[in-house]
């Protein structure tokens, strides 16, 4: 022990963390079926450690232990805004929105449940946020909690008492959702495979991937125009990518010369496809196919600086080399190819002309695919410290006693998605490889919960065996249970939602990949990671604000009580200045 003491405060504390980050992200692969703590472990194996601490006199350096936390939380929320960014505002269209309503409910829900906690059981602000954003077991709401706590004025001990509070409720979050994904399947009787057939038919229908027709020019007032002159063919919601003439399949530019008879294949929304049939003709079931012909088709990735943000009409790639672009896939979304449309870094654009011609084309986009797995560090760095300015930014809404700041969760993220949706600006390029992104996302989270664990490890035990922590719990699982049960039922029989589309909305509401993992094991069907996925972006924007706009709005109230009464006199000062 002479040895271990013998060492700094700081190397002590740098021991600390990874021992916590090891040891926790062992403990979160331990499975019970699909269910596990996850990222959820380094939480727990730093609470052990923290107590280990505490019971040797070990003491470890403050100052390290807080820049650990603040720059953990910070890559990991600027992480998750560039890779929820690009789809961020596309999640609310179609079912998007649909989906995103009843998230947004599960959060109002959540957020009036708490404060019914607050002013029911009068349990101290400080906890309060804490056992919120583990009931709904998100960790960066923990990280905006923790920061607006230290902004307006409670002390290092009470901040540690939301991590207890988080560590306390967590582990229900995680078993509520299951057990109210498995309650809304009993109380309905749903067959799941007639679910998934019905979410596979309704998917047909609609508008996910963009759908192409072939049409047959039947219109005799288009017999011998160009296709330039087709109303709507070009520089409009659809684009037509080859063109069957007698036994000859070509790249449909403007020039050529229509007649009735003739083919064309376009791609496009449905409805600018249903325009386009009622001007050309009849649909017919007979694909125009380049095979067999000189004509191929492509799938291209745009890395060219030079392409980055220019619209498709001034690329001129049907003008200047004969080939045209039927379909933008960005962040896993077809965009049609408008010709007001511009392009991103990393968007895989599919080509259709000659395989010399398309060979051209590369040069002019990219398409080196190598670029995709280089980290763009200048634009992360620069990105990073956007975020920290605009969450230092006071905002001042009604009704708070305060101007709030996004602080350094909520700025990053704010910056993170807007600069992502951007793609790029000058030198910048905001495009990040997955696998890039998941790593510094990853590493972030076992710095801030190694720390946040270690912090809450001292008193935890007596806390949770002889002091409120079992009370803290059945907080917790009313603020996790009463929003997803009344929010589920109501989704389910009163909207009629999809159960596999709902089970992936309810794991999107509380960002919670165990129970997607068990939601998508009920079914092949891709319904419940397609309902995360367009509500995981807003929800995480919301679940990182709402415990900032709580502490202030109950701060503002005079209700606190405890810590959270001593603080409430200064809390106003740092936002007043």
């Amino acid at each position: 022990m002479d040895a271990v003491f013998a060492l700094s405060e700081t190397a002590l504390t740098l021991i600390a963390l990874a021992v916590a980050g090891s040891l926790g992200i062992l403990l979160g692969r331990v499975q019970i079926g699909t269910v596990g703590l996850g990222i959820g472990g380094v939480l727990f194996s730093g609470i052990a450690i923290g107590h280990l601490a505490e019971t040797y006199g070990i003491e470890f350096n403050t100052e390290v232990l807080h820049f650990m936390r603040e720059f953990g939380l910070i890559l990991f929320v600027y992480t998750i805004g560039i890779q929820v960014g690009p789809g961020f505002f596309q999640s609310f269209r179609a079912d998007g929105l649909k989906f995103n309503l009843a998230a947004l409910a599960i959060v109002g829900l959540g957020a009036a449940m708490t404060v019914a906690v607050f002013f029911v059981f009068g349990l101290d602000l400080n906890v309060l946020v804490g056992v919120m954003s583990g009931a709904v077991t998100n960790t960066p709401g923990l990280g905006a909690a923790t920061q607006i706590l230290g902004d307006t004025g409670f002390s290092d001990s009470d901040v540690a008492l939301a991590g207890m509070g988080y560590a306390v409720a967590y582990p229900f979050g995680i078993v509520g959702i299951l057990l109210t994904i498995l309650a809304i399947r009993f109380i309905s009787r749903a067959d799941l495979e007639a679910e998934a057939v019905a979410f596979r038919k309704a998917r047909a229908e609609g508008e996910s991937a963009l759908p192409s027709i072939d049409v047959e020019v039947t219109n005799p007032n288009l017999d011998g125009v160009t296709l330039g002159e087709v109303p709507g063919l070009f520089d409009g919601e659809v684009v037509a990518s080859r063109m069957r003439k007698g036994d000859e399949v070509v790249v449909p530019a403007r020039h050529i010369v229509v007649h009735r008879g003739d083919v064309l294949h376009i791609v496009g929304a449905a409805k600018g496809l249903a325009a386009m049939k009622l001007v050309l003709g009849h649909e017919i079931d007979q694909p125009v196919s380049t095979k067999g012909t000189d004509l191929t088709w492509a799938r291209l990735v745009v890395t060219a600086r030079k392409a980055l943000g220019v619209k498709l009409r001034d690329l001129a790639l049907l003008e200047g080399y004969g080939v045209t672009i039927s379909r933008i896939n960005r962040a896993g979304i077809e965009l049609p190819p408008r010709a007001d449309a511009t392009l991103a870094f990393g968007d895989i654009v599919t080509v259709v002309g000659r395989p010399d011609d398309i060979e051209a084309v590369k040069l002019r986009i990219g398409n080196e695919r190598s670029r995709l797995d280089q980290v763009q560090f200048e634009a992360l760095f620069i990105g990073i410290a956007l975020g920290i300015l605009i969450g230092s930014i006071p905002i001042g809404l009604p009704g708070l006693p305060a101007p709030m700041k996004l602080g350094l969760a909520g700025g990053p993220l704010v910056a993170a998605i807007l600069l992502g949706r951007l793609g790029h600006y000058g030198p910048f390029v905001w495009f990040m490889p997955p696998v890039a992104n998941h790593a510094l996302r990853e590493l972030g989270i076992v710095l801030f919960l190694a720390v946040v664990g270690v912090t809450a490890g001292e008193g935890f035990l007596a806390i949770l065996i002889d002091g409120p922590g079992l009370a803290w719990m059945g907080y917790g699982a009313l603020i996790t249970l009463v929003p997803l049960m009344t929010v589920g039922l109501i989704a389910r029989f009163v909207f009629g939602f999809n159960l596999l589309s709902l089970s992936g909305v309810l794991a999107g509401s509380m960002t919670d990949p165990p129970a997607l993992a068990f939601a998508a094991s009920m079914s092949t069907s891709s319904a419940a990671s397609v309902g995360y996925v367009s509500v995981y972006p807003l929800v995480m924007f919301l679940r990182i604000l709402t415990p900032q706009v709580l502490v202030l709005l109950l701060l503002g109230a005079g209700a606190a009580s405890g810590a959270g009464g001593e603080a409430a006199t200064a809390a106003t000062i740092p936002f007043a200045q």
